[in-house]
């Protein structure tokens, strides 16, 4: 079972939908136990750092990743879902993230071009990884931010080139996985990368 977190910033439908047209027993769920007992989470998340990481503690939720974290639980955070995975984010106010991937997510002022960051972008593969198993370098996926990780090369699995700079798209460290494109907005690249993680979740 995929636990899909509701912590009230989610954009829920269209991942949901998503991964049940893959034939994933997916549950929308902010019950601590059902999250424990997931074969794999997906966080998504559509709004404010500082508002998505407040709701996450009202729910209780920080320490139920910190266990699921811990268990070796395959996590996807997607879009902000994948900001809040990283240590700390300056939008609206410095705020401490879950630091479950190294860097920071800053605005993206150094860009020299339209913010935010929305539509389509070629994929670039840093590093292999199994979450790739299907996609291909040149690929395309859909972005919507304006915020962008600062990370390292090791964790930095996939980026686009937007504006002169490397946006990370995929960031990976352990059973931890960001992705900053929406993989339910990116039509048969997004199912293949939903695919794989499946598969991740089923090894």
């Amino acid at each position: 079972m995929i636990a899909v977190i509701d912590y009230h910033v989610g954009n829920l439908g269209s991942v949901t939908n998503a991964l049940r047209r893959l034939d994933m027993d997916v549950e929308v769920t902010s019950n601590p136990e059902v999250i424990l007992q997931a074969d794999g989470v997906i966080l998504p998340g559509v709004g404010t750092f500082p508002v998505a990481m407040k709701n996450l503690e009202n729910e209780h939720l920080i320490e139920v990743l910190n266990e699921v974290k811990a268990k070796k639980t395959p996590i996807m955070g997607i879009c902000l879902g994948m900001q809040v995975l990283f240590e700390k984010g300056y939008e609206v106010e410095e705020t401490k993230g879950l630091g479950f991937l190294d860097g920071e997510v800053k605005y993206m002022d150094d860009v020299k071009a339209k913010i935010p960051h929305m539509g389509w972008n070629q994929l670039v593969i840093n590093h292999p990884h199994p979450l790739l198993k299907y996609v291909q370098e040149g690929d395309y996926v859909y972005f919507v931010h304006s915020y962008r990780a600062h990370t390292t090369d090791d964790e930095l699995i996939v980026y686009a080139s937007y504006g002169g700079v490397k946006v990370p798209a995929v960031v990976i460290k352990d059973n931890v996985i960001g992705c900053q494109f929406h993989p339910e907005k990116s039509g048969e690249v997004g199912k293949k990368i939903l695919l794989a993680f499946k598969e991740l979740v089923s090894c």
